[in-house]
């Protein structure tokens, strides 16, 4: 009884061993794509700060102005470009984006452009209508790429079809925090407080032909960044969390290893045991 549960516990310690090894391997694949993801994410933070006060500063000069990009409308119909990973096991972190881009859709007339692997396979099984998928584009993608997203996305807002837009990504805050966004990005908002503007004397900007049109041709640019900028962070969130799942799943099943190698010695002594027992037992009768 005892050699069968030793064997059985032998099989589960190889088993969970192996299972180690895939983790330790997944969590060293994750830290090398991450290291990259990083560099990549910081280096475009500066560009699209700069874009969006360059933008900012646009908006400021023609304050008041009617853009058909800022412009308040009756809202009925309602876009979510929703970015997610396109593999698995990195925590919650596809479930995280989800859940707050459900919270945001709730009560609209939705639909959704997916970014994405796991996006279009979670949309695809929901009511919410999908206009457009795009798997497997985050780990190389330029910033070209994202012109059949924004050109797709810009019009369908300019033609009426929906009347608001929405970016839902994963924020990269550090290598421990991830956090979900909802950004909305029509009708456009740039509320550019004092403490931004810079200090000293202000260069006034003259816009050739008006601000009006230099505004309204520079969006679909500052859309481009925003979406290419989302892209970046989320998928270096992704390898952040994939990687600290398998750092978890690999400590774990070193802890299994270490009860199941606990569980093997006191079944291998209770064996030991046992034989001492029916030794002593059998030489007792043979010298009666």
């Amino acid at each position: 009884m005892a050699s069968g549960n030793m064997k059985e516990i032998k099989r589960r310690i190889k088993s969970v061993q192996s299972t180690m090894q895939i983790t330790k391997a997944m969590e060293l694949v994750a830290s090398s794509k991450m290291r990259r993801a990083k560099e990549r994410a910081l280096a475009v933070r500066p560009y699209f700060n700069k874009l969006y006060d360059t933008i900012a500063r646009i908006a400021g000069d023609t304050r008041g102005a009617d853009s058909v990009y800022t412009r308040q409308r009756e809202v009925k119909n309602s876009l979510f470009i929703v970015i997610a990973g396109d593999r698995g096991l990195a925590g919650g972190y596809n479930s995280n984006i989800f859940k707050c881009a459900a919270a945001a859709m709730e009560g609209k007339n939705a639909q959704v452009v997916t970014v994405g692997k796991k996006a279009q396979e979670h949309f695809a099984r929901r009511t919410w209508t999908v206009a457009a998928d795009y798997p497997g584009i985050a780990e190389t993608m330029k910033i070209s790429d994202t012109h059949p997203i924004v050109q797709g996305m810009l019009d369908q807002y300019c033609s009426g079809q929906v009347d608001e837009v929405f970016l839902c990504y994963t924020e990269f805050v550090s290598p421990l925090q991830q956090e979900p966004r909802c950004l909305q990005l029509l009708p456009a908002h740039f509320n550019r407080t004092e403490a931004e503007k810079p200090a000293g004397a202000y260069v006034l900007t003259e816009y050739d032909p008006s601000p009006e049109t230099v505004f309204d041709a520079i969006i679909p640019e500052y859309m481009y960044g925003v979406l290419y900028g989302a892209v970046v962070e989320s998928y270096c969130a992704e390898q952040c969390a994939r990687r600290m799942a398998m750092e978890a799943a690999s400590d774990n099943a070193s802890e299994m290893i270490d009860n199941l190698n606990l569980s093997y010695n006191q079944a291998r002594q209770a064996a030991i045991t046992q034989e001492i027992t029916e030794i002593v037992a059998g030489s007792g009768e043979v010298g009666a």
